[in-house]
């Protein structure tokens, strides 16, 4: 049996070196894992620090990431190029990539954003998901495994519950989780608030459960070993100890989150018989670290000659502009009048199985239309289907999607009610922060909804979502719309998508107006004379209201222009000069309609010019509701007279 203590303390006195110089960090878990993590880099997990994203390695996932240090620590001792030493000692420092949490640097070897608890564990379901999928796909003999560590607050959060449950259910063999089972929290023994039986909980749901010891390393070498071959996925639950080789710190909340202190890294130097300076490797263990890898040459040279001509995504974004033409085509005389819901349906019906996509939806398939009749569903025993069912787990859902998507293997897309964003928040946020695509499709967007009342009914969804830096809301009016927020939506590659779709029929009004070939986001979509007096901007369902509207002001010899906003993140980023001219009008007064909170549009026009909604809604039929709440023609013209005179 191989020595790994000496290599294992590389790893603690890189990251306590490291905690202490940024005086801010997270010691103690770094120290507590650095024996698991030396045995699993040295031996078992399959990457190549000189490619760091060829397709087919093994992914490993910190969800635990406060112990950050612990990641970098094993990506520079193992030959990172972009992973310096100068970086661990910029550690938390402004500009570094080693920041406080781990955030995605792939060509780094950092695979994903993780930070809030149990976000990691739903990530690494969606990796393994992906790389399963692909290589059943490809019938290729080896699949990836995805490694992730996490601590006791991973499996507190109710993510976590979300995402095992579903990975037991796919049968997700490729994945094994490595449980910092120390026992400590923030706040000091997890016996404060947690007393779970952990192992029940995982098999309850179809896992593999292997105990062991995480400081004995011929006990974590016989594990890993074992879980090679698991038939499901495998939880290994190993009893730590926080701030191992600490004599005053250790097995104590006090290493948790502070930096040791000088002393005290002088007595654990003391104890674990580590005598280099701060920052420094002997040149003998640096080289044994540096020499790990090479054991999955063979591996990595046969896979690299299999994916030479696999980069299926790219092919996909090649042909897109043909593709949506045929499609855009076929509907340029639809004129019935259908809910966006069901639009959406109608393009996610062009998608066939040689295309790299993979849907879902959480247990609203029907009330989403998310599900493309060239579909199959995606399950334990069939991983070529291109559609999940998530069940209901909308945060699980979101996590997921943004493993399948950092894997960038499969664009990746899902529904849910628009309401239930609130629940998928944190993750529609980190996949915006990663600079990653997945396509979240948001049916029932409005008090359209009707009768399911206030708690379906979305007000300040729409909003939320347009605060989110780095994403693209889009609310299409019709079926044409909805194609090109569709094609908008899948030619992104840097930021995810929110499509927001009706419940309700709404009449096809864009056919001969909208510019496929070069849409800005928002465009004139109807006017009542060539030099208008004012004009009205409204988004989704409220387009056609907008153009009832100003026929009425036609009667009373005023004059509008309607400009339909499908994408007000795509209009955001237009010239000044394009949304000025757009906007012009005789009296230079903007009136805005949108059945939701006013607060976005204040930046356009006064808060008397907006008609949207700033309260709840109410449970009743949806014209019902529209009228209670002032957005009916009759009252909107009314009102803009008014606002005119």
């Amino acid at each position: 049996m191989k020595n790994y203590t000496d290599l294992a303390n590389c790893i603690r006195f890189l990251s306590v070196e490291a905690v202490e110089k940024a005086k801010s960090g997270h010691p103690g878990m770094p120290m507590g894992m650095a024996d698991i993590a030396t045995v699993l880099f040295h031996d078992y997990l399959v990457h190549n620090p000189k490619d760091p994203t060829w397709y087919l390695r093994d992914r490993f996932v910190l969800s635990n990431g406060h112990g950050s240090m612990l990641l970098y620590s094993v990506l520079y001792l193992t030959g990172y190029k972009k992973m310096t030493i100068s970086q661990l000692k910029n550690f938390r420092q402004l500009g570094a990539i080693t920041a406080g949490h781990p955030e995605y640097e792939p060509d780094a070897g950092i695979e994903i954003t993780t930070g809030p608890l149990g976000q990691g564990i739903s990530n690494g379901v969606g990796m393994a998901l992906a790389l399963k999928k692909y290589c059943q796909e490809n019938k290729l003999k080896r699949t990836p495994k995805v490694y992730v560590f996490c601590g006791d607050g991973c499996l507190m959060e109710g993510i976590s519950q979300e995402a095992i449950s579903l990975a037991g259910h796919l049968k997700l063999d490729n994945l094994i989780l490595v449980y910092d089972n120390n026992k400590i929290s923030i706040d000091g023994s997890t016996d404060l608030a947690f007393s779970d039986d952990t192992n029940l909980r995982f098999q309850s749901v179809n896992w593999s459960v292997l105990n062991g010891k995480g400081h004995d390393h011929k006990n974590i070498n016989q594990l890993f070993k074992k879980a090679q071959n698991s038939k499901k996925p495998i939880l290994m639950n190993f009893k730590t100890i926080i701030g191992f080789g600490s004599p005053n710190k250790s097995a104590k909340a006090s290493s948790h989150g502070s930096p040791l202190g000088k002393d005290e890294i002088l007595l654990t130097k003391q104890k674990l018989r580590w005598n280099a300076k701060p920052f420094a490797i002997p040149s003998n263990l640096l080289s044994v670290w540096r020499k790990s890898a090479n054991r999955n040459q063979k591996i990595y040279t046969q896979s690299k000659k299999f994916l030479k001509n696999k980069n299926s995504i790219k092919k996909f974004e090649n042909q897109m502009d043909k593709f949506f033409d045929i499609i855009a085509s076929d509907f340029k005389s639809f004129n019935k009048p259908q809910a966006t819901r069901k639009s959406s349906e109608g393009f996610l019906n062009y998608l066939h199985t040689s295309m790299p996509i993979l849907g879902g939806s959480a247990d609203l398939t029907g009330s989403n239309n998310t599900k493309g009749k060239g579909m199959d569903v995606l399950n334990q025993n069939n991983f070529l289907g291109q559609y999940i069912h998530y069940g209901v787990r909308e945060h699980g859902m979101a996590a997921i999607m943004n493993g399948i998507a950092a894997t960038r293997l499969f664009k990746t897309y899902s529904g849910t009610f628009l309401s239930f964003a609130d629940y998928m928040k944190p993750s529609l946020r980190l996949a915006a922060l990663m600079q990653i695509d997945p396509i979240q499709v948001f049916t029932h967007d409005s008090i359209g909804l009707g009768e399911d009342g206030p708690t379906h009914q979305p007000i300040e969804q729409l909003n939320m979502l347009r605060l989110i830096p780095n994403s693209f809301v889009f609310r299409p009016c019709d079926m044409m719309e909805t194609i090109i927020c569709w094609k908008e939506a899948l030619k992104i590659s840097n930021a995810p998508s929110f499509i927001c779709l009706s419940r309700q029929n709404l009449p096809q009004i864009s056919n001969k107006k909208i510019n496929l070939k070069n849409f800005k986001g928002a465009y004139v979509i109807y006017e009542t004379a060539k030099n208008n007096d004012i004009t009205i901007i409204a988004t989704g369902s409220e387009v056609s209201l907008a153009i009832e509207t100003a026929n009425l002001l036609k009667k009373e010899n005023f004059s509008a222009k309607v400009i339909s906003m499908p994408s007000t993140s795509l209009f955001d980023q237009q010239p000044a000069s394009f949304q000025k001219k757009l906007f012009q009008s005789k009296l230079s007064q903007i009136f805005v309609i949108e059945a939701g909170s006013t607060m976005y549009w204040n930046k356009f026009t006064s808060s008397e010019n907006i008609f949207g909604i700033d309260d709840f809604g109410a449970s009743a039929p949806a014209k019902d509701v529209f009228h209670k709440f002032g957005l009916t023609p009759k009252k909107i013209s009314s009102t803009i007279r008014k606002r005119i005179k």
